[in-house]
């Protein structure tokens, strides 16, 4: 029986994957910060008629994460998948952003999935075998404007899982990152702050804007995420990224030819209509102006 501890899985994508792989047969933990949080969790499972175990866990504290790793192994014997996927957001500038906020990012994204990994990992190296499973974001692939402090997570996640790969593989560990695009998750909603103090970057603002408006008319799916997660545990040819969502694999393409020059020249366009026909240029995505 595969067994699979999946973090911030009372909402969006986090939810999605639990109650799929349940449904697939999985042993699935779910770890939220309260109970409290875990009722929308608790419905999907009813309806699926599925079973995902929950686990109180809060990842910015390493005794609860080290807690809950080793209730689950006490429970169910073992971890196969770990898969850290609690996030939050985060919206500025880097001139207007302050350090505090960075940190608080940080401390989810990126500093979370560190705890989260050293308390499985002397598990599956003393088994041999196992898979970490990061959900990163296409915002760690291009540096979405407007959203400095999530973007420093994600791509520094992005570069702590690297060299994670590298690191266990040859104790039969297997690592991936996940790069969603735009997902319609609860994420989006709690993440519309325009923190512009000194109202010199409301360009940078409105085309971040533009962005996810643009991506929100057709989002991905949170459902669409969790089979991308099954498909990178279960994978025989195992990659180390899998794209999904709006825009994901149109930006990952698009970053892959642009050059660096092409891309600050964006941020010199003054025109928002003459922006959004260069971005389509670059990335083939028809933003709203």
């Amino acid at each position: 029986m595969t067994v699979a501890l999946i973090t911030g899985a009372n909402s969006g994508i986090g939810r999605s994957a639990a109650v799929d792989l349940a449904a697939k047969g999985w042993t699935v933990y779910g770890s939220m910060r309260s109970s409290e949080k875990g009722e929308k969790l608790a419905a999907m499972c009813a309806e699926a008629g599925v079973e995902v175990h929950p686990v109180i866990c809060d990842v910015t504290d390493t005794e609860s994460v080290n807690r809950a790793v080793a209730e689950v192994i006490a429970a169910a014997g073992h971890i196969d998948v770990l898969v850290n996927n609690a996030g939050i957001g985060g919206n500025g500038v880097c001139e207007e952003t302050s350090i505090d906020e960075y940190k608080d990012v940080m401390d989810v994204n990126l500093y979370g999935v560190i705890r989260g990994v050293q308390a499985v990992l002397p598990h599956m190296r003393e088994r041999g075998t196992g898979c970490i499973i990061n959900v990163s974001s296409i915002a760690g692939v291009i540096a979405a404007l407007a959203q400095s402090p999530y973007v420093a997570s994600k791509w520094a996640l992005e570069g702590l899982t690297e060299g994670l790969a590298q690191e266990v593989v040859s104790h039969g560990i297997r690592v991936a990152l996940i790069e969603p695009g735009i997902v319609k998750t609860a994420i989006m909603a709690k993440n519309t702050a325009a923190p512009n103090a000194s109202g010199a970057y409301d360009r940078a603002y409105q085309r971040m804007f533009n962005f996810y408006t643009t991506g929100l008319a057709t989002p991905g799916q949170p459902s669409e995420v969790a089979e991308v997660i099954y498909q990178a545990a279960t994978d025989e040819t195992p990659k180390l990224r899998y794209t999904c969502g709006w825009g994901g694999s149109e930006l990952v393409a698009g970053k892959a030819k642009i050059s660096d020059e092409d891309w600050v020249a964006l941020g010199a366009i003054e025109s928002d209509a003459d922006y959004a026909a260069r971005f389509k240029e670059l990335f083939d995505l028809d933003l709203v102006s």
